[in-house]
């Protein structure tokens, strides 16, 4: 059975409430295609008024980012049981912002994972390499060890759930954009990673997205590629371009 694919806006620290609600408002009649799952990822403030702006719609709400621990004394995070309340079902886990600018290590991503699979969230698990890891010829290697990392003491049946953002940290907000060869190859790569680690059917069963400056004019491209299964769209998820890539079959 053919993987569905999936486009997922990451809208980053962008959109006040009233922006938010505006930005549904415009993509709403642009983003309707029965074969494609649409997720918007928001900021935390933006949940609520997203979640009921989309209700009814066939647009599902992640969020950014969660922490580990359900609830105390944590100053300005978010628990996966707020998320879960709110109305959310996907959550960004490792995305490379997170890992470069709050220091977030491979092993702490890893309680993000499982946390949120504790609480029926579906991660969306970012991987991705800088300029100088892919001119060292380490990108694979690289990109190997994040995933294992990552998905330690997650079972079969949880990772076939999981959706994998490739994003080459060297393209994401660049415009520079991997060429389909290159996405394709690592995306290649993960799945046989992941069907090292558990088995062909699972591997075969895991959705595996393209990020880093996929547009209305590339993603058709990318999208015919047998291991890219979406995209994980950073700029272009702010724009009524957003649409032409959740229709990019048509």
């Amino acid at each position: 059975m053919a993987r569905k694919k999936i486009i997922a806006g990451n809208w980053k620290m962008n959109m006040t409430p009233t922006e938010a609600k505006a930005l549904v408002e415009t993509l709403a009649p642009l983003v309707q295609n029965p074969d494609v799952d649409v997720v918007y990822c928001v900021p935390a403030i933006d949940i609520v008024p997203v979640v009921e702006a989309v209700k009814g719609s066939n647009v599902e709400v992640g969020a950014e980012n969660l922490y580990i621990e359900d609830k105390g004394a944590f100053t300005g995070e978010i628990s996966a049981n707020m998320l879960v309340d709110a109305g959310v079902k996907y959550v960004i886990i490792g995305h490379s912002e997170r890992r470069q600018y709050f220091g977030e290590t491979d092993e702490f991503l890893n309680k993000k994972v499982l946390k949120a699979l504790e609480k029926g969230l579906t991660p969306i698990l970012c991987c991705g390499e800088t300029l100088e890891q892919r001119e060292a010829g380490v990108t694979l290697d690289w990109i190997n060890l994040q995933i294992k990392s990552d998905l330690q003491g997650v079972t079969a049946e949880q990772a076939a759930s999981i959706v994998i953002a490739y994003e080459p940290i060297w393209a994401i907000g660049t415009g520079k954009t991997a060429t389909s060869d290159q996405a394709q190859e690592v995306c290649g790569a993960i799945r046989k990673t992941i069907a090292e680690i558990y088995d062909a059917d699972t591997a075969e069963k895991i959705r595996i997205q393209y990020g880093g400056s996929m547009n209305a004019g590339n993603c058709k491209e990318l999208l015919a590629k047998p291991d890219i299964d979406g995209g994980l769209i950073g700029g272009a998820a702010l724009k009524p371009d957003f649409g032409q890539i959740v229709n990019y079959d048509k």
